[in-house]
């Protein structure tokens, strides 16, 4: 799918992408460091949520995204074995965009990319845990705050003190975001 140029497309991810999607990762998130491990088994699990965005040649941005189940946010840095068998949503667990392609619509495409996922498994969620800088711009896109029981506040506090996991509804109808 071509994004603003033809030189900038978001593509499925690969095993190859994972060491410069780490490496953009520890650029843009420092704060919430996430081992190799983490991203191989987000690839492994849901390949179908994973894709990159490469700008003339090279990676510039990422998504990893996957089926879950219930109001819990994902706890930073942990393998999880297995994916739920009975999901409830689809939960973004990364979205990172080098500095120099924000602001351009890159990241409404890979929320769209998310949402196809949940629409190709009728899931009605999308969920994503914002940290805290990220929050203002996760509520523009619509996305709402879901009440936390004490184990969600908990898992929150592994990423910071303003931490949310946000919700938002998906339209069920198509969507044309397709790589």
């Amino acid at each position: 799918m071509n994004t603003s140029s033809a030189d900038t497309i978001w593509r499925v991810m690969t095993p190859d992408d994972l060491g410069p999607a780490l490496h953009l990762a520890g650029t843009c998130y420092p704060d919430y460091p996430e081992d190799a491990a983490v991203f191989a088994e987000r690839l492994a699990l849901s390949p179908e949520g994973c894709f990159v965005l490469e700008c003339r040649g090279r990676l510039a941005g990422y998504l990893f995204s996957h089926a879950w189940k219930g109001a819990v946010s994902v706890p930073l840095n942990t393998v999880l074995g297995h994916l739920p068998d009975t999901p409830d949503r689809w939960y973004i667990h990364d979205l990172a965009l080098a500095p120099a392609l924000r602001g351009g619509g890159h990241a409404r495409t890979a929320i769209a990319l998310a949402e196809n996922q949940a629409r190709k498994r009728g899931l009605g969620l999308l969920s994503l845990t914002a940290i805290g800088p990220a929050l203002p711009f996760w509520l523009s896109q619509g996305f709402a705050s879901e009440p936390a029981c004490a184990h969600e506040q908990a898992v929150l506090a592994l990423y910071d003190a303003n931490a949310r996991l946000l919700t938002r509804r998906v339209d069920q109808a198509s969507s044309s975001a397709s790589p």
